[in-house]
């Protein structure tokens, strides 16, 4: 049972990800390479694809509905596109690996300055609450599926030059302090938020920019790249699979290899 351990771990966890997000081919792939950097745990293929297939249609038949956005793609992936998409996949893997190391230097700051782990939940929640309401009524609250709607559904019209980085930097506050909710939504925005910023200075088309600085910042901040290339994919239209590929590989390349994945073994 012990050599089994591995494996029931990459099931569960490919099937936690596809029941939430409803990407069944992302979580399998995820699940797969995150444990170990550069290496895919092929003998859990079979039953962690099989266990994303039952868990995504088992959320949906309980009315949980799969966020997609048709995004249009690029007109042609020429040599100058190249360039603009790798530039942005270098951002994008830079705000990715920011999160996973200052996510690691807060929770340990935070842990030595505030030893007791009530008070630090207590002092730090209070200071994040007054801070959070202050700043636009809310708007950096929550997972931050707002800023995902207004950047991607909204075409960046809702979004603020510098919503990303205030949600990157309260993010990594919040579970510092202790409110483990989850950092994989809220990288997901930031990404989004992200893209709508560089979409302008790239000369790239607002909604696919958000939509791949969505993919791509996920991917830097959990040092994965094939997961991330699927949630393109699967999310925004496979025919966006080849800029996908360009931004999700230059984000993995310039991620610092960092990861927010504490347990993540190197290759």
């Amino acid at each position: 049972m012990r050599n089994a351990a591995p494996t029931f771990a990459v099931v569960g966890m490919a099937a936690g990800f596809a029941g939430l997000f409803r990407t069944p081919l992302a979580a399998t792939v995820f699940a797969l390479e995150v444990l170990a950097v550069g290496r895919l745990r092929y003998e859990a293929l079979a039953p962690a694809l099989a266990a994303s297939l039952v868990a995504s249609a088992t959320s949906g038949a309980l009315g949980l509905a799969k966020f997609e956005v048709a995004v249009a793609p690029l007109a042609a992936l020429d040599a100058l596109a190249t360039l603009r998409l790798s530039l942005a996949g270098l951002a994008f893997g830079v705000a990715g690996g920011a999160f996973a190391w200052l996510l690691s230097r807060g929770k340990s700051v935070a842990a030595r300055l505030l030893p007791n782990p009530v008070v630090r939940a207590a002092a730090m929640g209070a200071s994040l609450s007054v801070v959070l309401l202050l700043l636009w009524g809310g708007r950096y609250c929550g997972l931050g599926t707002n800023l995902i709607e207004g950047a991607i559904a909204g075409a960046g019209q809702d979004v603020l030059p510098w919503d990303w980085v205030l949600k990157l930097v309260l993010t990594v506050l919040t579970l510092s302090a202790g409110y483990q909710g989850g950092e994989v939504t809220p990288l997901f925005s930031i990404g989004a938020c992200l893209g709508v910023a560089l979409a302008g200075p790239l000369g790239l088309p607002v909604a696919l920019a958000a939509a791949l600085g969505y993919a791509a910042v996920f991917g830097a901040a959990t040092n994965t790249f094939l997961a991330p290339l699927l949630i393109g994919g699967e999310v925004f239209g496979w025919a966006n699979l080849p800029a996908f590929f360009v931004v999700c590989a230059a984000a993995y390349l310039f991620n610092m290899g960092k990861t927010i994945y504490a347990g993540q073994l190197p290759g």
